[in-house]
C-alpha cells in the first residue's frame, strides 16, 4: 500500500554512491545521518556500508567486494 506524501522524515538518512574494486556501482545507499559529521565527516559511512555488505554477502554466499570510492549524493565535487 502506498504511503501518504510527507510521512517520511526528511534528513534522517544520507545517501551515498558506492564504487567497488571491480568498478561496479551501487547508488543511493542509505546511512543514518546521526553517524556522520563531526571530525570524521563521512568516513563512518564506509564502516556502516561495509557492515551492510558483509551481511548481504553472508546471506548470498558470495564474498563482499572492497569499496574503492564513496561519494555522497548531491555533494559538490572538490
Amino acid at each position: 500500500m502506498a504511503k501518504k506524501p510527507g510521512t517520511n522524515p526528511k534528513g534522517e538518512f544520507a545517501f551515498f554512491n558506492v564504487v567497488y574494486e571491480d568498478d561496479s556501482q551501487r547508488s543511493n545507499r542509505r546511512v543514518p545521518t546521526e553517524l556522520l559529521g563531526g571530525l570524521d565527516g563521512d568516513e563512518p559511512a564506509r564502516g556502516f556500508i561495509m557492515e551492510q555488505d558483509r551481511e548481504i554477502a553472508e546471506k548470498s554466499g558470495r564474498p563482499p567486494l572492497e569499496i574503492k570510492r564513496l561519494e555522497r549524493v548531491g555533494a559538490k565535487k572538490k
